[in-house]
């Protein structure tokens, strides 16, 4: 029996090990990697997929993960159009510019603009195969608690029926209704992005000029952003973002098709893109963008994707973020079903990982919406980043900016607009400092094939110490150990090898007196592999500051 055809009366009473509020990427994230770990899975997702849903542009950071779920050869072969980058009427000047993926990333050189209700329905049927019950037009109404402890949820299905679920957890999945964080009274607005945008589809639109014309559109104007997006369907996705207020106040007074035709009316480029187009849908109005839960994870409850957060939209991060939540509510489930005795310090870790991500997301279109010299207006005014004294050398951020894994666009922050003096100073000093120590070590290594550096005393910076702490692997956390510095607080996953050689580095001992503690029992062939490994560690760990000095003769 397909599940969507179950009757009112055989789903009133649901028992299962784990109950999802949502059926969106991030619930049907969740919903696989549970049903993987043999965990009893039910979604209740109020809508009958497919289902409209805005956020077409995908990033390169999603493919691993599809690829993870098992559902990226449907998305390849589902004919959506190949994203390699963005073009953007941004910053100093009015003419559109481009950046693209390839150059940071050659593996994941390009993502996909998808319709969202096919890719939705996509990930959703993916959950199904892998064993997960998924029950449509069952509207889940409150979570049901024992004192603070998530037991079971209130639903009403599809012909009005009240039921409930029993569960020994909730995935909290309920998108920008955020269920959860209603009931515990734990969203907060970010005071920042005070936005609200409003969207429709179009036909005819004009694409962007090769090899642009599959890139995603963004065009700064007086009054906010407004994005173009195609699809492979032949419309294209448009929507203006505005200020919150002044865009109530526009909708009321004229309606949002009239308020949408009018900022539209107000940009260059994407006018004329639409010039020969028609609007084929209705517009659509979200508001009061960009939240945060306080708690994301309680007592047999975790809360996932737009439930928890979400972050204003320049850089297509929703998709991206509620994909990882789910990977990673998922691990915080099964583990603490598995080992209750860490369910906490799990708990922990999710949130950090997830806001870790989420800030990177809102810290660099903080830093966008700054650096634009397009336009002045309100709008942009209210938006400049005017407490630059959070910028030093050794914030975190620009650590994320100068020394991770780059996304593609922070660095036409510095290119394309005017950033806070501050911060631009921040990350060259940063970049600086990473090619001074790595040509050090370069001159060091061809002049002496590398005895001065098991001669040299590593210094550790402030703030290093290596810490027990879960750590995610294989579908789950377990208990491992995390490096901290300055530059990541939270923790970085680090090798038992990394964790000894930073435990004997004291600034007295040399690298030759770290590798003769550790070694002692080796054999002579087992000692010179020690040695290698421990001499390369070093010398990573001085790149990344997390060695602040290594003193030679």
């Amino acid at each position: 029996m397909n599940n969507n055809d179950q009757t009112a009366e055989e789903t009133l009473d649901l028992t299962a090990d784990v109950i999802v509020i949502g059926g969106g990427p991030a619930g049907s994230a969740a919903a696989t990697m549970l049903a993987r770990k043999g965990w009893q899975v039910i979604v209740l997702e109020r809508e009958q997929f497919p289902r409209d849903h805005v956020g077409e542009s995908l990033l390169p950071a999603s493919i691993p993960v599809l690829e993870e779920l098992g559902a990226l050869p449907a998305v390849e072969n589902a004919g959506f159009l190949p994203k390699y980058g963005a073009t953007m009427v941004w910053g100093s000047g009015d003419a559109p510019w481009s950046w693209y993926f390839k150059e940071t990333s050659q593996r994941y050189s390009h993502s996909y603009q998808v319709w969202r209700p096919e890719f939705d329905k996509i990930l959703l049927d993916n959950a199904k195969e892998q064993g997960v019950t998924v029950l449509e037009g069952h509207q889940v109404t409150e979570v049901i608690f024992d004192g603070d402890e998530a037991i079971g949820v209130e639903f009403t299905n599809s012909n009005g029926v009240p039921g409930e679920a029993q569960c020994r957890f909730v995935v909290d999945a309920s998108g920008q209704s955020t269920l959860l964080a209603r009931h515990l009274e734990t969203k907060k607005w970010d005071p920042f992005f005070q936005n609200l945008a409003v969207y429709a589809y179009f036909t005819g639109a004009k694409p962007l000029p090769e090899p642009d014309q599959n890139n995603i559109f963004i065009e700064s104007y007086r009054y906010g952003w407004l994005w173009s997006i195609p699809l492979h369907t032949g419309r294209t996705s448009v929507g203006v973002v505005v200020d919150s207020k002044i865009g109530q106040e526009g909708i009321q007074q004229n309606g949002a098709k009239a308020f949408l035709e009018a900022q539209l009316a107000q940009s260059n480029h994407t006018k004329a893109m639409l010039a020969d187009a028609q609007m084929d849908s209705e517009p659509n109005v979200v508001m009061d963008w960009s939240y945060t839960a306080e708690k994301l994870f309680g007592p047999g409850y975790i809360i996932a994707g737009d439930a928890a957060c979400f972050v204003d939209p320049l850089f297509s991060s929703g998709v991206h973020l509620a994909l990882m939540s789910g990977v990673l509510a998922a691990a915080y489930v099964t583990t603490a079903l598995k080992r209750p005795t860490i369910a906490e310090a799990a708990g922990e870790v999710y949130q950090e990982l997830y806001l870790k991500e989420y800030n990177q997301f809102r810290e660099m279109a903080r830093l966008f919406y700054s650096s634009n010299l397009s336009e002045e207006s309100y709008f942009w005014e209210a938006r400049r980043i005017t407490n630059t004294d959070e910028y030093s050398p050794r914030h975190s951020f620009i650590q994320a900016v100068a020394g991770q894994p780059p996304r593609g666009y922070e660095r036409v922050v510095l290119d394309r607009g005017q950033a806070p003096e501050e911060f631009i100073e921040s990350v060259r000093a940063v970049e600086s400092e990473r090619v001074y120590r790595t040509q050090w070590l370069a001159a060091l290594a061809a002049d002496t094939q590398r005895n001065q550096i098991l001669n040299a005393v590593p210094r550790l910076a402030d703030g290093v110490a290596v810490q027990r702490k879960p750590v995610l692997a294989e579908g789950e956390f377990v208990p491992g150990q995390v490096l901290n510095t300055v530059s990541q607080p939270e923790g970085t996953p680090c090798s038992p090898l990394v964790a000894a050689v930073i435990s004997e580095i004291d600034g007295q001992k040399s690298v030759a007196d770290i590798v003769d503690g550790l070694g002692q029992h080796l054999d002579q062939a087992g000692h010179a592999q020690l040695e290698e490994a421990v001499s390369r560690t070093v010398e990573i760990l001085y790149v990344d500051g997390t060695v602040a000095g290594l003193v030679t003769e």
